[in-house]
């Protein structure tokens, strides 16, 4: 289910950040899962003095699932391109011009706090865990070993839905 109050607080932190980032965001109707994202072309590109839109899906497992993006404005740019800057993000994040404000002032005001995250996001989302992996974590949680083994195996061996299922009960 879409956690409808994030979405309204982003809303609120882009609109918030307008002047800095140039950056804009707006909902297309009255359903927050339909939005438009304005970025400015970035200055010292080829794309400086542009205006470019973004079509922005939130899908119903949002946070956890990420938003899904179009350029509806044309634009050259190769999925090889998009792909190493969303690598360089990763690697050299910019908490003052950031994706997720939250994140970013966790970067900020307590960067182990930031590494901790990071990493537990990564091993939990990012990496191939064994079913082994998955059912220590969530048995950490403290859910029982029969339980966990029961949501994962329904779900495909997917940890988060599996999650999902073990917290609504």
């Amino acid at each position: 289910m879409i956690d409808i109050s994030r979405v309204q607080k982003e809303l609120q932190d882009c609109e918030k950040d307008r002047d800095s980032s140039g950056i804009r965001v707006c909902p297309k109707s009255d359903n927050l899962t339909r939005l438009t994202g304005t970025i400015p072309g970035p200055i010292g590109t080829p794309y400086e003095g542009g205006t470019f839109q973004i079509d922005i899906t939130i899908p119903e497992g949002y946070p956890f699932e990420p938003p899904k993006m179009q350029f509806s404005t044309k634009v050259c740019l190769g999925f090889g391109t998009a792909l190493v800057s969303v690598q360089a993000l990763l690697s050299a994040p910019e908490p003052k011009d950031p994706q997720d404000a939250v994140v970013a002032e966790q970067y900020m005001k307590n960067y182990q706090v930031f590494v901790s995250t990071a990493r537990y996001w990564t091993q939990t989302f990012a990496k191939n865990s064994s079913l082994e992996d998955k059912v220590k974590r969530l048995v950490e949680m403290g859910f029982g070993d029969a339980q966990v083994r029961s949501a994962i195996e329904s779900s495909g061996g997917d940890e988060n839905v599996a999650l999902e299922k073990l917290c609504s009960g």
